[in-house]
């Protein structure tokens, strides 16, 4: 159980916090794919490049200050059909900062990519917290404007002690209907992500999964 919670949350740990988005669809073989912490040229470009070769769609969840920095690079993923969410303005952990400091933060973040992204951008207001860790009162705040998407499976592509290989395993054994799966286009995870993600859609494609992204999630709760 202990080594599980390193990949994934069982359901009924997930049932205890209420509210937020967990999994996707599980009456159907499909997956979520997610990037968190970007964007960086460096690896959200290749990244790209990944994603159109497989003909896959992502959701990212970025940091308002790196939207700031890398307009273009921001623009090119939404101009390249894929789904952008909030991950406040200064990847900042709810859990250490004041409640209306970290609420301010994430909106700051919407404002800031609104006007970044301009009119191709149509914000779905979701909302993933740094590090998957909120506090309640926080949450309860920002669930009256956002979505708040968690993940089902988190692939640790950002340490250096994983392997590709071992990603790919870890997605192997975790996977499972409606899995929300977490990596990362930052410069930390640039070495893992760009070598492992083509061998998990790889696996996954083969596997039969369909790929969603979570404005689908947004519908089917409608």
């Amino acid at each position: 159980m202990l080594h599980r919670l390193l990949y994934q949350f069982p359901t009924f740990i997930q049932r205890l916090y209420r509210g937020v988005v967990w999994r996707g669809d599980t009456s159907h073989k499909c997956v979520y794919l997610t990037f968190d912490d970007g964007p960086k040229p460096e690896v959200t470009g290749p990244l790209l490049d990944i994603l159109d070769r497989y003909k896959v769609k992502a959701t990212f969840f970025w940091v308002g200050e790196n939207v700031w920095r890398y307009p273009e690079m921001a623009r090119e993923v939404v101009r390249r059909g894929h789904v952008v969410g909030n991950h406040t303005f200064n990847h900042l952990p709810g859990m250490k900062n004041r409640r209306m400091l970290y609420c301010d933060n994430v909106y700051l973040s919407e404002d800031m990519m609104q006007h970044t992204l301009g009119p191709e951008w149509h914000s779905l207001h979701l909302f993933r917290p740094p590090y998957g860790r909120m506090r309640q009162r926080q949450k309860r705040i920002l669930k009256k404007d956002f979505t708040i998407v968690l993940w089902d499976l988190i692939t640790h592509d950002y340490n250096p002690k994983y392997t590709c290989e071992q990603i790919l395993a870890i997605t192997k054994r975790y996977v499972r209907n409606g899995s929300v799966i977490v990596f990362h286009d930052s410069l930390k995870a640039k070495k893992n992500v760009l070598s492992a993600a083509p061998m998990v859609i790889e696996y996954l494609q083969k596997e039969g999964y369909e790929f969603r992204t979570l404005d689908s999630v947004l519908m089917n709760n409608e």
